[in-house]
């Protein structure tokens, strides 16, 4: 592949045939760590910007003997320019760069922003360069511990139609798994790993904070089995090449859920909210009453559309979950209009079983781009 000419840095090592000058622009957590991919896929990376000691000490760490320069003289040095920043700097950026006239004829643009497509890249793009927004679907703790976890991982892989082969030979070649992303579905993407990944992490909070104030020493320890199992569950549910994935029903992840709502235990509930309305009172944590209402609303809704919950059963539970408001339930509790969680049949109630993963990972730009990216 043949793109415009970088100057490469006096003892970098001897490129093989296809190789491209990478430049990393933001030594956060992601960039340095794909920094360090791309480079051990044969690719030199001739320059990376970091300000920040944290930032200095990453790229000593990850990228050894790349020298350490501002951005402008990063983007023009390289063939590939990689774009580690946050979500709401890329754009600033990408047009401050331009401005300078910093992009070149040819030059390959890649950022790794889970929001944005291919658009914010509209600057680089009308000087010349080949746009890619490839986005790995995993957190990142900027240290070679992540290298092993790129092995596999899903990228998320937006071009225009001609280049997109660009896009997906890179991520096979620092060993992820590329996936085909539409320019306009990068939103609605990004929205649901955030929601993912970063509520399950509110949960995990929320619920360690109630058993530690139940008297649990340990309450990571006494999480760990019972959701692992619960999250190796719903993902296998959520696979449909898996043997043991979806149920005969289809249902997914869903088919994965235990506990009160799941049994119709009304009961149960009730009990669970005031014990939680009561330990909120004393530790200050409202929270965590109000999202279990609320998520136990919308796994009554899902259980009761896929079949998994009797029309009665899901009305007790929103009863109980509407106690102590002036809301009443119908039955079902669930408007006829509500779309793909509207129940198409009742399942049999003696079915029900018994039982009880920015962007901080990206660099922060300074004052004014396109100058230096920072830790977030």
């Amino acid at each position: 592949m043949s793109v415009g000419p970088a100057d490469v840095a006096p003892g970098a090592p001897e490129r093989r045939p296809g190789r491209l000058g990478v430049g990393i622009v933001g030594a956060g957590r992601v960039g340095a760590v794909l920094g360090n991919a791309l480079r051990a896929a044969g690719h030199p990376v001739v320059g990376v910007s970091a300000v920040s000691q944290a930032s200095r000490d990453r790229a000593e760490a990850l990228l050894p003997g790349v020298p350490v320069l501002e951005v402008q003289e990063v983007v023009r040095r390289a063939e590939l320019v990689v774009l580690a920043v946050p979500d709401d700097a890329l754009a600033d950026l990408v047009r401050g760069l331009a401005e300078t006239g910093a992009w070149q004829l040819g030059q390959i643009v890649v950022h790794t922003s889970g929001r944005h497509g291919t658009d914010v890249l509209t600057p680089a793009r009308a000087a010349g360069a080949i746009p890619l927004a490839l986005h790995p679907a995993m957190t990142f703790t900027g240290t070679s511990l992540d290298l092993a976890r790129l092995i596999g991982c899903p990228f998320a892989v937006t071009a225009p139609a001609a280049v997109l082969p660009i896009g997906q030979a890179l991520v096979v070649e620092i060993g992820g798994e590329p996936t085909v992303l539409d320019e306009d579905a990068r939103g609605l993407y990004h929205a649901a790993l955030a929601h993912g990944a970063n509520h399950l992490v509110v949960l995990v909070a929320q619920a360690a904070q109630a058993l530690a104030a139940a008297g649990v020493d340990d309450p990571g320890r006494m999480l760990t089995p019972l959701l692992e199992a619960a999250l190796d569950g719903a993902l296998r549910a959520e696979s449909p090449g898996d043997v043991l994935g979806r149920d005969a029903r289809g249902s997914g992840a869903i088919a994965a859920l235990t506990g009160p709502v799941r049994r119709g235990d009304a009961g149960t509930v009730v009990e669970h909210l005031a014990v939680l309305d009561a330990f909120a009172a004393v530790e200050g944590a409202p929270d965590v009453p109000a999202a279990y209402r609320t998520l136990a609303r919308a796994a009554d809704a899902r259980a009761l559309a896929a079949g998994l919950l009797s029309a009665d059963a899901a009305a007790r539970v929103l009863d109980a979950l509407a106690s102590g408001t002036s809301q009443s339930s119908p039955v079902a509790g669930i408007d006829p209009d509500a779309g793909s969680l509207q129940s198409e049949h009742s399942a049999d109630p003696g079915s029900a079983h018994d039982d009880a993963r920015g962007d901080e990972q990206h660099d922060d730009p300074q004052d004014g781009p396109p100058g230096p990216q920072e830790d977030a």
